[in-house]
Order: C-alpha cells, then sequence, then structure tokens
C-alpha cells in the first residue's frame, strides 16, 4: 500500500505517457487505486499528458475483483467519455479479459490496455464486449523506440 515507483518506473511513466500525446489520447477522468505507487502512477501520467482534469483515488480499486471495477464504472457519470483506471494485477488483466473477447495472459507493469466500449452510457457496461484498440507496455520500447517518443523523453540516440 506504501510502497513506491522505483526509477524504472518513473522512466516508464515518461514513454507510456509519450505514447499516448502522440496518439492525442487524454482521459476525461482518472480513477486510481489509493496504494502509493498507483496514485504516483496517475500523476505521472497525467502529468506527461498535460491532463489537469478530475483524479480520484479509491479505496475502492486497492485489490479487488473485476466485478468491482465494473461496478465502479457504471457508476461513472456519463460526462466522461474516456475513463482512465489505474490499478493492480490481476484484477486489471482479468478485468479486460473480462470486458474482450480477446485474451491477455498478463497486463505488465505500466501497461495500458485501451479499450473501445460500444455504449452510450456507463450503466450499460454489464451487457457489452470491448473491442482492444492497443496494448501497450514499456518493454515493448526497449529495443526501439519511435523517433516522435525519444523525442519527446529528450533522448538522441
Amino acid at each position: 500500500m506504501e510502497r513506491g515507483l522505483t526509477q524504472k518506473g518513473l522512466k516508464s511513466i515518461k514513454t507510456m505517457g509519450s505514447y499516448l500525446m502522440l496518439r492525442g489520447i487524454k482521459p476525461d477522468l482518472i480513477l486510481s487505486s489509493c496504494s502509493l505507487r498507483a496514485q504516483e502512477t496517475a500523476d505521472g501520467l497525467a502529468e506527461q499528458i498535460d491532463y489537469e482534469g478530475k483524479k480520484f483515488y479509491l479505496k475502492e480499486l486497492y485489490l479487488t475483483s473485476p466485478d468491482t471495477l465494473k461496478e465502479t464504472l457504471m457508476m461513472q457519470d456519463n460526462q466522461f467519455g474516456t475513463i482512465f483506471v489505474v490499478g493492480h494485477n490481476p484484477q486489471l488483466t482479468d478485468f479486460a479479459n473480462m470486458l474482450s473477447d480477446e485474451h491477455i495472459s498478463k497486463i505488465p507493469t505500466l501497461g495500458i490496455v485501451a479499450l473501445k466500449l460500444p455504449i452510450d452510457d456507463w450503466s450499460e457496461l454489464d451487457s457489452v464486449h470491448a473491442e482492444i484498440d492497443f496494448f501497450i507496455y514499456p518493454k515493448q520500447f526497449k529495443y526501439f523506440m519511435p523517433k516522435q517518443i525519444r523525442a519527446q523523453l529528450g533522448e538522441e540516440h
């Protein structure tokens, strides 16, 4: 609960945030577990993508069930079209697999799964299947990092 991010984690946030910036992806709301590590991740990503909207740190998202994650999203106001959920494994992996027909064996640390949901109302989440828009994680960029991301990170090579 009180473990913070490592230097590697802080670098990974910059890489993942750069990718989101390049894709023009910003949430309307960020929901995060109340653990220190999750809060630092949510805050770091928000900073990387210049997000200044609402963030909530919820006890309900700390080591919870995929069903509780779904119920939490189903209670959200429909003014929020894109919501980032920052939490823990295996719950997030199970949640992504619950919503999608595709199978992810494990979302790695700081992995991002973007789900497209064919809904107009968050309460419809209970009866829908999502499509995975993209699934990225820091190790994908270990050997090849697009020059746009390198430029945003201030790396020359």
